[in-house]
């Protein structure tokens, strides 16, 4: 059954499959517990309030007797780091993973469903409180490195992670060993000093957490360190020596990047009112933070571009019904003007 089910998930584009048992692990809630007694969850309050049942899958469904752990590859072609007039992180170019893992997730569920009749499963793709990442290095296919992400010794930083509870009883493989040894190369690619320590993430610090899933003004001292990021940022992933090994040709067709989300023009984005940025971002994880958000982050960009062929659009966003959008322009016109 297990050969068969990863033969299964190979077959529907995942390149990672591990079995982890789905017993409480007092070592993972306890991270947990200090992570969030520390605050440095921000202001994503459903990571605490729902902190009971996301220490451990039994948790959540006491019936759960095995998790299934995939890895879906977004492998970039292009160097990460390479500068840019506005620059969108890499698992953002392509279509939304959250339909495209679920996608998959739902197919191989239903196959095993098939399979052996009776069994009962719940499947997850980042929207439930599930902890993939150290599921994924309970079930053997990657670990979780000094940056907080998963890293596979074949696909380097680049996977989108799923998993598939069920009440199945399946053999678990072994957890992946950590490999990241002495190296520190994620800790100073950051770009705000956001690893207080190795393995600990301060997502206050983060520039993806703020251009993310932080809502109001972005806090001014982590302005000029964002450069010219307008989503996300792909710093610690990217200098990562395991990435040396990760192959394009392993990633899913559904995660090349869009052209026009490559490289960006400032200019166009600052343009966009609401239906012009729904439009735009059709079928992308970006449109989930909505106009606001991201033309505020374009804004910051802006600021530190020094290009000041973009005064005149950031100075009509100075009057933007949004106060932070205004702001953030207001902001902008400051660093451009104050710039040699």
């Amino acid at each position: 059954m297990k050969q068969d089910l990863a033969a299964k998930a190979r077959e529907l584009g995942f390149v990672a499959f591990g079995i982890a048992p789905a017993a409480d692990d007092p070592l993972r809630a306890r991270r947990l517990d200090e992570w969030l007694g520390a605050g440095m969850h921000g202001a994503m309050e459903w990571m605490a309030a729902r902190a009971d049942v996301r220490r451990a899958p039994q948790a959540m469904w006491p019936e759960a007797r095995s998790v299934i752990a995939l890895g879906m590859s977004y492998a970039p072609d292009v160097d990460p780091l390479a500068p840019g007039e506005a620059k969108i992180s890499v698992y953002a170019q392509g279509r939304d993973y959250h339909d495209t893992v679920k996608k998959a997730l739902k197919a191989l569920a239903r196959w095993l469903v098939e399979r052996a009749p009776g069994t009962e499963l719940k499947v997850f793709v980042d929207t439930a409180p599930v902890m993939e990442k150290p599921l994924g290095e309970a079930a053997g296919i990657g670990w979780q490195g000094k940056h907080t992400n998963l890293v596979s010794r074949q696909h380097g930083s680049w996977l989108f992670l799923g998993a598939i509870y069920t009440t199945l009883e399946l053999e678990p493989d072994q957890p992946h060993a950590d490999r990241c040894g002495s190296c520190t190369a994620c800790q100073q690619a950051c770009p705000t000093d956001a690893f207080p320590a190795p393995y600990t993430l301060d997502a206050r610090r983060c520039i993806s957490y703020l251009t993310i899933e932080h809502a109001g003004p972005i806090p001014e001292e982590f302005r000029k360190a964002i450069g010219t990021r307008i989503y996300g940022c792909d710093d610690c992933l990217a200098v990562c020596p395991w990435n040396r090994f990760a192959d394009n040709a392993a990633r899913n067709a559904a995660f090349v990047p869009r052209e026009d989300l490559i490289a960006p023009k400032l200019g166009e984005l600052l343009g966009l009112d609401d239906a012009g940025f729904r439009q735009k971002f059709s079928g992308s994880p970006i449109k989930r933070i909505g106009r606001n958000r991201f033309v505020r982050n374009c804004l910051i960009a802006a600021g530190n571009s020094g290009d000041r062929a973009l005064h005149s659009q950031i100075s009509a966003l100075a009057g933007d019904p949004d106060p932070v959008v205004a702001e953030a322009a207001r902001w902008a016109l400051g660093r451009l003007t104050a710039s040699p």
